[in-house]
């Protein structure tokens, strides 16, 4: 990756050994202010990414499952690019690991009666998140209808459920039109929308303190029953999350025969209340501890080193499943490698006496897979830098192919999510710069909280966002070979990722460059 004969150039540029230190100081500092990024951008390679990739996205990597041998090996090869490049670690001496300490769960069975009548796992009921064993005996169960706490409706509104269990059904109501009220519109919200809407639900629980969820959700159920018997039956290990001293909500999803022993009227009747039921349910968990890790790179900030951009892509992938390495040479190993040289970039203006104004934290995820652990555990737990302190996050998410879906517009092109969600001054930024030095075709097509595809919560900048810091999401869409062992790196559109990286290094220096922080005027509660 080095580039020296660009470090010599560039350097000999901008310094003139024979002047006096003080003319020395006026001219660098004159000419610093005039370096052009382009120099350094042009360090930016297909032909570098490229080799990285085929190394990064091999079968010796495995894949790269969080806390496994490929994961283990994939850190170690990228604390090693960063030494070879001179660039520090924040967390001192040699240390470019934040451990992310995890649990795998095993898929949990339970018993449930209600008023003394027993369902079977896997049949009526089954456990969708339980982080220990829990014996529960109680009749302080409150019906919430849909489970929506929204900003224009809420069924928590009128009900007590902090410290209780509640049940909650599937989908949202409508209005007299047939749109659905949190949205106004027919499209699919993230309350009606598969996954989503469990998570959504879930939180909204959470939020409002009650210590266990039930969702009736018939058709999921049909799905989801299936698989989790397949998993306990043959002693898979289970799920990962972020571990907690704290006792975290247990959560079931039940079928409607469940859902009607303990609310008779729940398929006609949405009003939230107090229910006539005793349920006892027990549940049996086991966890065993895993350690991860996020890899971290800094270059200092050379007038404002307490502002950070962070810029972020993740660093495992799917692992081996029946015996087939699943490469992720799009997801993310684009994003990861394109933080390197974009990383290299940086070093160099910085060697050429052109460092940034404001501090630059390369911030390698993991457990992205498994519910946005790494970034989760930075934002939410232990973030190195302060959050307040952090001006945006730029986060690469698959940037190497092309969406077959997307029949109109030039192949240059990427999608850009969430850059004007929190931060006008951002999302004017990045247009203005595109237009300047690489004119990629920006795609908003998937920036929309409520597009059914939910980009804008699915990978790592979301935790950044949530927290106001304001955050662009760069991406590619999916395509055939997404989530498969399929996804390796010959199918890389090389010319578009050295663009697409190059975007990135360019929205990355001028927000780290300018005189003023860029404005968060859209920062929510």
């Amino acid at each position: 990756m080095k580039k020296l004969l660009l470090v010599f150039g560039v350097s000999a540029m901008l310094f003139n050994c024979g002047t006096s230190s003080k003319s020395t100081n006026s001219s660098t500092k004159a000419k610093m202010e005039m370096a052009s990024p382009t120099e350094f951008a042009s360090t930016i390679t297909s032909a570098e990414l490229k080799e990285m990739l085929y190394k990064y996205a091999s079968d010796e990597f495995e894949g790269r499952e969080t806390g496994e041998k490929g994961q283990k090996m994939a850190v170690e090869y990228l604390k090693n690019q960063y030494i070879s490049m001179g660039i520090p670690t924040p967390l001192g001496g040699n240390d470019y690991f934040q451990e992310v300490p995890l649990e795998k769960q095993s898929v949990a069975e339970a018993k449930l009666s209600v008023n003394g009548k027993s369902f079977n796992s896997f049949e009526d009921h089954i456990v969708l998140a339980a982080s220990k064993s829990m014996n529960i005996t109680t009749d302080d169960i409150v019906y919430v209808g849909y489970g929506i706490d929204a900003e224009n409706y809420s069924d928590y509104s009128n009900v007590e459920v902090n410290g209780k269990l509640v049940l909650a059904k599937a989908g949202e109501p409508k209005d007299a039109e047939g749109n659905y009220i949190t949205s106004g519109t027919t499209d699919d919200t993230k309350w009606t929308n598969g996954r989503q809407s469990i998570s959504s639900k879930r939180d909204a629980a959470k939020d409002n303190g009650a210590k266990a969820l039930i969702l009736m959700d018939n058709n999921m159920f049909g799905r989801y029953a299936p698989y989790f018997q397949r998993q306990a039956e043959s002693g898979a290990s289970g799920r990962l999350a972020l571990k907690s001293n704290e006792e975290g909500m247990a959560m079931l999803m039940i079928n409607e025969n469940l859902g009607k022993a303990l609310n008779p009227s729940i398929l006609e009747n949405d009003t939230p209340k107090v229910l006539d039921a005793k349920l006892t349910l027990e549940v049996e968990n086991q966890v065993e501890e895993v350690m991860s890790e996020n890899v971290v790179a800094f270059i200092k900030g050379s007038e404002k080193p307490d502002e950070i951009i962070v810029i972020s892509a993740h660093l495992d992938h799917e692992g081996i499943k029946d015996g087939q390495v699943y490469n992720g040479a799009d997801d993310d190993g684009s994003g990861t490698v394109a933080i390197l040289e974009i990383a290299e970039a940086f070093k160099m203006a910085e060697k050429a006496g052109s460092g940034p104004k404001r501090s630059i934290l390369f911030l390698h995820v993991t457990g992205e897979e498994k519910g946005l652990l790494g970034s989760r555990y930075y934002t939410d737990n232990d973030p190195i830098f302060p959050l307040e302190n952090t001006v945006a996050d730029l986060n690469i998410d698959m940037i190497g192919r092309i969406d077959p879906n997307r029949k109109e517009g030039d192949r240059n092109y990427v999608y850009l999510i969430g850059s004007d969600k929190l931060s006008t001054d951002l999302h004017n930024i990045s247009e203005e710069v595109n237009k300047k030095y690489t004119n990629v075709e920006l795609d908003y097509t998937y920036n929309d909280e409520n597009d059914p595809n939910r980009f804008y919560y699915r990978s790592d900048h979301y935790n950044f966002a949530k927290n106001n810091v304001p955050v662009i999401f760069y991406f590619n869409g999916t395509h055939a070979d997404y989530h498969k062992p399929s996804d390796t790196p010959d199918k890389i559109e090389y010319d578009l990722l050295e663009n697409r990286t190059r975007l990135v290094f360019h929205t990355a220096w001028e927000i780290a460059n300018r005189d003023e922080r860029i404005v968060v005027d859209k920062a929510t509660e």
